[in-house]
C-alpha cells in the first residue's frame, strides 16, 4: 500500500503547526502545552519527537514518539530480586536498551496519535510507520541504533487497523490492563459512591478514613511545589524504585514544570502529618476523564495510615463531586484499585525488534521479559442493594 500522506518531525513545541491543538481532539496529552512539558522536563533517558502528518500541505495527523535509552538507568526497579529478574535486566541492557515508542510510555491509554476523521486511516498509519523509520535514522546519525520499536496502547479494534495498514511483522502483545473507574451518572457526591458500596467495602472505607486521622490534605500551587521540590522528589523516587519494573525516572523539575505550563488542568495534592509532607498525588483533567498521574509517599506512614487507599478514595470523591465521567487509574496496584471499583480494560500494543532472527522469537522473549502480576478482581458494589432498591421502586408503583 502506498500513501500520499507525508510527515515532518519536530523537536520543540514552538515549531508545531498552527492548528496542532485542533487535531489533538480534546486529548490534553497531544496538545502543544503538554508536549512542551515533555520538551522541558522529560526523563533523563528519554528523547521526544513530535510527528505531523500532511496531505497537500494540510495538517491531517499528529503523533508523539519517545526514545528511551535504558543504559542510562542504574536499575529497572529494586523490588524484585531474583535470578529471573537479573537475567531479564541483562537481556534488556544487551539486546533491547534502545526502545522507540510511538505513544506515551509515561501514561496508559491511546495517547499516541490523532488523525483528521476525513483521511484514510490505513494511509495515515502507513505514514506513521514511515515517520518511525525517519526517527530511527535520526538516532542512527547519533550512533544510537533503535533495537525495539513499539506502538502502544490500543483497543482490539485499533490493532486491527494497524494490521490492515501493513504491520504484519510486528508482534501483538498485551500487558497489565488499564484500570478505569466509571462514575455512575446518578452520583452527585462522594456519599452517593459510599452508599453504592456493599457493607464489606463500606467498612473498608470507614476503616481507611479512620486510620488517616491527623493527616491533612492540601491543594498545592506552583510556589508550594517548588518549595517542597526536594521532598517531593524523594517521595516519588521511593515509590518508583520499589516498583517491579521501570524504564525511566522523572526529572526533578517535572511536577513544577507541569504545573507552570498546564496550570489548573494539573492538580497536585500534598498529604501532611505534623506539618511534614509525607505523601502526594497528582491528577490531570482530560476532558470528561480524570487521569491519575504519579504519586509518592513515605512507606512506613503509608502502611500505618492506609495512605494509598485514602488517596484513591480522595480521587474518586473529587471526580464525582466535579462531574467527571470516569477516572483513569492506569496500571499497577490492580487489586486495590479494583477494591474501590475500577474495572480492567485490556490494552494492546505492537512490537518489533530490528534483528530479524530475534524478531521471529519476540513472542517468547516478550513473555519472559514482561513481569507477570497475579491478582484477583473485586466487586465492591452491592448488587443486592441495587436489586432491593429496584424491588422497592416496583412496589411503590403498584
Amino acid at each position: 500500500m502506498k500513501t500520499t500522506i507525508s510527515h515532518k518531525i519536530f523537536t520543540t513545541a514552538a515549531e508545531l503547526p498552527e492548528h496542532w491543538n485542533v487535531l489533538a481532539n480534546d486529548n490534553i496529552f497531544l496538545t502543544r502545552e503538554y508536549l512542551e512539558v515533555l520538551e522541558k522536563s522529560a526523563p533523563i533517558n528519554m528523547t521526544c519527537h513530535f510527528i505531523g502528518l500532511f496531505e497537500n500541505e494540510n495538517l491531517v495527523g499528529i503523533a508523539l514518539s519517545q526514545f528511551l535509552d535504558l543504559n542510562k538507568l542504574a536499575s529497572f526497579g529494586d523490588r524484585d530480586r531474583c535470578v529471573k529478574t537479573s537475567v531479564r535486566n541483562f537481556i534488556f541492557k544487551t539486546f533491547a536498551s534502545h526502545v522507540l515508542f510511538i505513544g506515551n510510555n509515561m501514561l496508559t491509554g491511546q495517547n499516541a496519535f490523532s488523525f483528521d476523521e476525513k483521511i484514510n486511516k490505513s494511509e495515515a498509519l502507513l505514514a506513521l510507520k514511515s515517520a518511525s523509520e525517519s526517527i530511527k535514522k535520526i538516532f542512527q546519525k547519533r550512533r544510537l541504533k533503535v533495537h525495539i520499536t513499539t506502538f502502544k496502547d490500543f483497543s482490539a479494534a485499533e490493532i486491527t487497523d494497524f494490521k490492515n495498514a501493513g504491520y504484519q511483522n510486528y508482534y501483538q502483545f498485551t500487558i497489565q490492563p488499564n484500570m478505569i473507574f466509571s462514575i455512575d451518572a446518578n452520583w452527585k457526591s462522594e456519599q452517593d459512591y459510599i452508599n453504592a458500596l456493599s457493607k464489606k467495602y463500606r467498612d473498608q472505607y470507614k476503616r481507611a478514613r479512620k486510620k488517616a486521622d491527623g493527616i491533612e490534605k492540601r491543594k498545592m500551587h506552583l510556589e508550594d511545589i517548588i518549595t517542597f521540590e526536594e521532598t517531593i522528589y524523594k517521595l516519588y523516587l521511593h515509590v518508583a524504585k520499589n516498583a517491579p519494573f521501570n524504564t525511566f525516572l522523572l526529572a526533578k523539575n517535572h511536577f513544577s514544570t507541569f504545573k507552570r505550563l498546564l496550570k489548573d488542568q494539573f492538580l497536585f495534592y500534598g498529604y501532611f502529618l505534623d506539618e511534614k509532607l509525607i505523601g502526594f498525588n497528582t491528577l490531570i483533567r482530560n476532558g470528561t476523564a480524570m487521569d491519575t498521574y504519579f504519586l509518592g509517599y513515605d512507606d512506613n506512614i503509608q502502611k500505618e495510615k492506609m495512605l494509598y487507599l485514602n488517596m484513591l478514595y480522595d480521587i474518586i470523591a473529587y471526580s464525582v463531586n466535579k462531574g467527571f465521567r470516569e477516572v483513569i487509574f492506569a496500571r499497577t496496584a490492580l487489586e486495590i484499585k479494583s477494591s474501590v471499583g475500577a474495572k480492567p480494560l485490556e490494552m494492546y500494543g505492537l512490537i518489533q525488534h530490528r534483528n530479524k532472527q530475534i524478531n521471529k522469537k519476540i513472542a517468547k522473549i516478550f513473555d519472559y521479559l514482561e513481569p507477570k502480576t497475579e491478582w484477583k478482581e473485586r466487586n465492591p458494589f452491592s448488587s443486592d442493594s441495587r436489586l432491593q432498591e429496584a424491588a422497592e421502586n416496583q412496589q411503590s408503583t403498584v
